[in-house]
């Protein structure tokens, strides 16, 4: 079966406040979902999005009584609550992404007992075996490679481990769970700047930064060779939806991400062709810059869906380029009118 629940059930979305929790509570509501319950610790103010039919609560889903209240009375559960962030984040702050299992252990759980007919996890690519992402020309990373297990330290085996939940939850108590691992999600309304950004979103802000002070110049972690592909945020959305809603993909773990590989110097380009400017590029070798290469294999997703990502990068980053554009003058405007001066990492 595909497609999005009836419009009478309520569909609770854990981590709203975030970027690709806000853009799903919207996915949903247009799609004719009447009953979203959107679910995150920041204050309501603090939400990247905030959807104001749906009902908002903030709730620390670290706990298991907080998880009780989320849950209760709904049909779908989906878990994209996590502290995380991109590469800068990942690898500073290993013991806060390692916590991140409180949530899917304490939230699966309640939504078990509470009777919740599909539950959701936002894994990640990486949970991939790190020994076979060495090389920037990487081929695609099937299901099957995140074993035998050497995932990145902290996130990925935090992320590896709550799969198994998802999988030993349907074995065992027949509640029906979908695993997506999502391979660099990026588009408007994401985070831009303050160090949890990725780096599509790094690298519009830094080209615009340059643009706007005249420097010619922009810096790079790493020796811009690593490669990735990114996700277009509407392609996330819907392959969540499809995923979910696909019984054959029942905990089964599946890759939701693009194919359009591409190295961290590429990037820069395409954003540059953006701005229309070309910069001088400084490497910063001691930043943090993960694996080598990184690759979405979709093979398992078009055989089960007939479907996968397929928003091209430069038309992606042409969005999200726009929309960090319009955030970085209201930015300055704000800073100016407060007398500060913003601080880059």
């Amino acid at each position: 079966m595909n497609g999005i629940p009836p419009t009478d059930d309520l569909i609770v979305i854990a981590g709203a406040g975030g970027f690709i929790g806000g853009a799903l509570v919207r996915y949903f509501h247009a799609r004719g979902c009447r009953r979203v319950r959107a679910v995150d610790k920041k204050p309501l103010a603090e939400w990247f999005q905030r959807l104001p039919e749906a009902e908002c609560l903030c709730l620390d889903l670290s706990l298991e009584v907080d998880c009780r209240r989320a849950v209760d009375g709904a049909a779908e559960v989906y878990n994209l609550a996590a502290d995380m962030g991109g590469m800068g984040f990942i690898e500073r702050f290993r013991i806060e992404c390692m916590r991140n299992i409180l949530i899917n252990t304490h939230l699966i759980e309640a939504a078990c007992a509470a009777g919740v007919e599909r539950y959701f996890f936002a894994s990640s690519a990486c949970v991939y075996n790190t020994n076979l992402q060495s090389d920037p020309a990487v081929g695609g990373l099937k299901e099957a490679d995140a074993f035998p297990a050497m995932a990145e330290r902290g996130y990925g085996w935090e992320k590896l481990m709550s799969e198994m939940f998802c999988e030993e939850y349907w074995a065992e108590r027949g509640l029906k769970t979908a695993v997506a691992r999502l391979h660099n999600v990026y588009g408007p309304h994401g985070s831009w700047e303050g160090g949890r950004e990725k780096a599509p979103a790094a690298i519009c802000r830094k080209v615009i930064e340059a643009v706007r002070a005249h420097t010619g110049r922009i810096v790079i972690w790493g020796d811009g060779t690593a490669t990735r592909s990114f996700t277009y945020i509407d392609d996330c959305v819907s392959g969540i939806d499809r995923i979910v809603h696909c019984d054959a993909l029942i905990a089964t773990p599946v890759n939701l991400g693009s194919r359009e590989l591409v190295s961290i110097d590429g990037l820069v380009s395409k954003v540059e062709n953006i701005a229309g400017v070309k910069l001088a590029r400084e490497y910063d070798l001691s930043a943090p810059r993960g694996v080598a290469g990184r690759n979405s294999d979709n093979t398992l997703i078009r055989k089960m869906l007939d479907w996968e990502p397929s928003t091209p990068l430069d038309t992606g980053l042409a969005a999200t380029y726009e929309w960090i554009e319009k955030q970085f003058e209201s930015s300055q405007t704000e800073r100016n009118r407060a007398g500060t001066v913003p601080q880059r990492a």
